[in-house]
């Protein structure tokens, strides 16, 4: 039986998380772990979450708790979920996180960090959208500098990264693919006579609107023709249940930085 523990329990990523664990075989919820001040902090996590009592309660630090669990679980904020790789770190603990909204430098300190245990990152653990990344290395590979590509994200209005996580990595994909620099190429935002759209640029845009959980469009756009591939998410739970499929995955790994396309072996396919 894998003993997760999640960090973020009270969000809404982390409840979803907590709600499928006690679907699921094979994984408990063995702790939780929320920002101090949280007004669940110390309550029954079950309790706190509709499904009755499990005699876990929810601390407001995971160093409290690391202990408890076999892996650690992280939907939070970006400062916080470095904190939280620093201590999987030190007690040689395993890590998926799922958050966001990551610096180049924090980045980098998570590529320093993350050979120290066994960490997954990724920022959409959903099994569709890592289909569609990989299915976005292959169609950009084959068309090449021919076709324009734009990428429009949405999700709902409480988000608070733009562009999202997904739409960098997709952009990130393409980039890579085609042997461009995203820094120098990403256009974020048109506005006003920007003239001529040029060959290399990658378009990503932002949307956000009410309740969206998260749609993903890019455009290869040719000359008589375009494409576009589309990803929508209805629900939180295709994100929550990629995270427990990388949990109970992670665990029996080696050292080292992974993300979900070594969890669905689709690495290098």
């Amino acid at each position: 039986m894998v003993k997760a523990i999640v960090s973020g329990a009270g969000g809404k990523m982390g409840g979803r998380i907590i709600s499928l664990i006690s679907a699921t075989e094979g994984i408990q919820v063995a702790g939780g772990v929320e920002r101090q001040g949280h007004p669940l902090i110390g309550r029954d996590l079950g309790e706190s979450l509709g499904l009755g009592k499990t005699g876990v309660n929810i601390a407001d630090d995971l160093e409290k708790c690391i202990r408890d669990g076999d892996v650690v679980i992280d939907f939070t904020h970006h400062e916080a979920s470095l904190r939280h790789l620093e201590i999987a770190v030190k007690h040689k603990a395993p890590i998926v996180i799922g958050t966001t909204g990551f610096t180049a430098d924090e980045m980098k300190k998570i590529r320093e960090l993350a050979p120290n245990t066994r960490c997954m990152l990724a920022p959409n653990m959903s099994v569709g959208v890592n289909v569609m990344f990989k299915i976005l290395e292959y169609v950009s590979g084959i068309l090449g500098d021919e076709f324009d590509v734009e990428i429009v994200e949405a999700h709902h209005n409480l988000k608070k990264d733009a562009p999202s996580g997904t739409a960098m990595r997709m952009a990130q994909i393409i980039a890579e693919t085609l042997g461009r620099n995203l820094d120098k190429t990403a256009i974020y935002e048109r506005k006003g006579m920007i003239g001529a759209r040029t060959r290399e640029e990658i378009g990503i845009q932002t949307v956000r609107a009410g309740d969206i959980v998260g749609e993903h469009t890019v455009i290869f756009g040719g000359i008589g023709e375009r494409l576009e591939f589309i990803h929508r998410a209805h629900s939180r739970d295709n994100f929550a249940k990629g995270a427990i499929r990388a949990a109970k995955w992670v665990i029996s790994q080696k050292n080292g930085l992974y993300d979900m396309q070594d969890v669905l072996g689709l690495r290098g396919k």
